[in-house]
């Protein structure tokens, strides 16, 4: 059941007026009964998978708290890091590891015939699996108590907003709100419906729309000329951002309906101004897993320039491993990597430098400069990203640099690869546009809720969130804005309408982009 399917459109208004209408008591068997049903919409089968990922956590956590011995301890933590990273790397992984070392030998001529098995990869494995495990962890190192309530961690496990593509939640962010009992606010569901409204729009208008002109191109790499490759790399860094934060959004809203508030995800990626700052915005919880449990341990930054390269390498390896079984990713996370630690070792060299010529690097033409290379540096991961496979990911790459032209009629080629004529060109600009608009009515919404910390957000940018809704109310430009908001929601309202219009005549439901991860 998709987000933007019709199915979803039922399911969720019963499941908030359900969930309003029953007592406290019983409003977390609801959620969890609600939580399956939504995942068993894709698999029935899927159940026993997520079912087994709560009760070995559930009941490793609460010997772990139980035991006196750091051994058994270990004991009760490894074997719930086996068995779940076991489900992940097999459903997952295990057509990709045997390929991968049938390769391997048939570089030393044993012309071993490919071998592929038929398993379904169960819908966000990956991120169930990341979340619980972060459960575990955290009573194994003593920052959460473990919980004794089954019905309460299994909710925790599989609450339906967030279940298949994230946020990915820690213990003392969404349990704590699970047990917590909630009253009816008609702020947390306008708040929350607005939330789903840009989610929505950004994912059924935006960036479907961009991934009408940049499918085609990954479809005709070979004869894709270097400009169209490059305006298909930077409209599907567009139609990524919109496609998951789009759903981070709709997670955020719905929950935020039920008064759960869930962690966000994105703050503003395009705007950073190196790569290791994009990672600190651009899906957060699961930048901030990785750090705390694998970059963290083995050393961080600790233990010299040597070490905290190898971490980072390690870790984005890893993330990248994580993002889908094909080299592609691994591709890219190694070209993340590099990068941020080229930042790493440039950035005192770059900072004397400044300094000694007296550069301003807070000017904002300097800021524009370097968010600007940064997207330009984006581009070709985002290929690499896109690419269906390593070797489709190494056409794209060589194909953006060696095919430049010029001329009208190199121009017209390129823009006839991607499928934009001139009505199409408007629309795209349009979409541009939106994408602003559509920024703005969701960051308001972050900025009014009086209820975020700086430890949900980045804390290296945590200026833009103060509460100023109820300042100056009477002003003229405050009315002018609140106009203006609502002709955006208006707007907003009636696309995304179009679009479940267009959706509900085609039947064909554009499914979320990290659904496959």
């Amino acid at each position: 059941m998709n987000f933007n399917s019709i199915g979803f459109l039922i399911f969720f208004p019963v499941v908030v007026l359900v969930y309003w209408r029953l007592p406290f008591r019983f409003r977390w068997a609801w959620l969890l009964a609600a939580s399956w049903y939504f995942y068993m919409s894709w698999n029935p089968s899927f159940i026993f998978l997520i079912l087994m990922t709560t009760g070995i956590t559930y009941i490793s956590a609460w010997r772990i708290e139980a035991c006196a011995g750091s051994s058994r301890k270990k004991f009760w933590l490894f074997l719930a890091l086996s068995i779940c990273l076991g489900e992940l790397i097999f459903f997952k992984y295990f057509n990709f590891l045997l390929n991968s070392v049938v390769s391997a030998l048939n570089l030393f001529s044993l012309h071993i015939e490919p071998v592929s098995f038929n398993i379904l990869l169960p819908v966000g494995i990956s991120f169930y699996t990341f979340q619980a495990l972060s459960y575990v962890l955290d009573v194994y190192r003593g920052k959460a108590p473990a919980e004794k309530h089954f019905g309460y961690y299994a909710v925790f496990v599989s609450y339906f907003p967030q279940l298949v593509a994230g946020p990915i939640e820690r213990t003392g962010d969404l349990l704590t709100q699970l047990r917590k009992e909630q009253h009816f606010s008609g702020e947390d569901m306008a708040a929350g419906l607005r939330l789903m409204l840009c989610g929505f729009f950004r994912k059924c208008v935006i960036a479907d729309t961009f991934g009408i002109y940049v499918t085609p191109v990954f479809e005709n790499l070979e004869n894709a000329t270097s400009l169209a490759i490059f305006i298909a790399g930077a409209m599907f860094c567009i139609q990524m951002y919109c496609d998951f934060a789009g759903y981070s959004e709709i997670a955020r809203g719905a929950a935020r309906t039920m008064g759960i508030r869930l962690t966000r995800n994105f703050n503003r990626p395009y705007l950073s101004l190196s790569y290791s700052e994009f990672f600190r915005r651009w899906h957060i919880t699961l930048s901030r897993w990785f750090t705390d449990y694998l970059y963290i341990p083995l050393g961080g930054n600790r233990r010299g320039t040597a070490r905290k390269i190898f971490n980072t390498v390690v870790v984005f390896f890893l993330c990248g491993l994580w993002h889908g079984a094909s080299w592609n990713y691994v591709l890219w996370g190694l070209y993340a990597a590099f990068f941020i630690c080229l930042e790493s070792i440039a950035s005192k060299p770059a900072v004397s430098y400044c300094e000694k010529h007296r550069i301003n690097t807070d000017s904002t033409m300097i800021r524009l400069l370097r968010r600007s290379l940064m997207f330009f540096i984006f581009v070709p991961a985002a290929l690499i990203f896109r690419a269906e496979g390593l070797q489709k990911a190494i056409t794209a790459v060589a194909g953006l640099f060696t095919r430049w032209g010029s001329g009208a009629d190199y121009l017209k080629a390129s823009f006839e690869i991607s499928g934009i004529r001139g009505e199409d060109a408007l629309l795209i600009m349009l979409c541009l546009v939106c994408t602003g608009l559509v920024f703005y009515m969701e960051q308001y919404e972050t900025t009014r809720s009086s209820h975020v910390t700086a430890g949900r957000i980045d804390s290296a940018d945590t200026s833009h969130i103060a509460d100023t809704s109820h300042t100056a109310d009477t002003s003229y430009a405050s009315h002018t804005a609140y106009g203006w908001r609502v002709a955006a929601y208006f707007f907003s309202a009636a696309a995304v309408a179009l679009s479940w219009l267009l959706l509900a005549a085609g039947g064909d439901v554009s499914a979320f982009a990290y659904f496959q991860f």
